[in-house]
């Protein structure tokens, strides 16, 4: 069982940045597709950022030039730099690792973009 464990998380002014952190439990991560989602109160979870195992990334229209998706193989780590935060990017941030179809999920993290 892959277990994904996120921090990083907190509330931050409009404007501000923050980084989070993903840690993953997988010898073979350099395999995985590695994603952040988010879900915002009485919505659905959307996709925010993903890399690929050949560490191409792509983005939602909403984060792109804001956010950077990173992943370290050695480290079993992936990151989300998220700047120029906005009051619409409070959400639950939840990492997600994919290999051949299966998807393992983080417990989330909360960040709060609030003056």
């Amino acid at each position: 069982q892959v277990q994904l464990v996120e921090s990083g998380g907190g509330l931050v002014q409009p404007g501000g940045s923050l980084r989070l952190s993903c840690a993953v439990s997988e010898s073979i991560f350099s395999i995985y597709t590695m994603a952040w989602h988010r879900q915002a109160p009485g919505k659905q979870r959307e996709l925010v950022a993903i890399v690929t195992s050949s560490g191409s990334s792509d983005y939602a229209d909403s984060v792109k030039g804001r956010f950077t998706i990173s992943r370290d193989n050695v480290k079993n780590m992936v990151y989300l730099q998220m700047d120029s935060l906005k009051p619409e990017d409070t959400a639950v941030y939840y990492c997600k690792a994919t290999r051949r179809g299966i998807g393992y999920w983080g417990q989330g993290t909360q960040v709060t973009v609030s003056s």
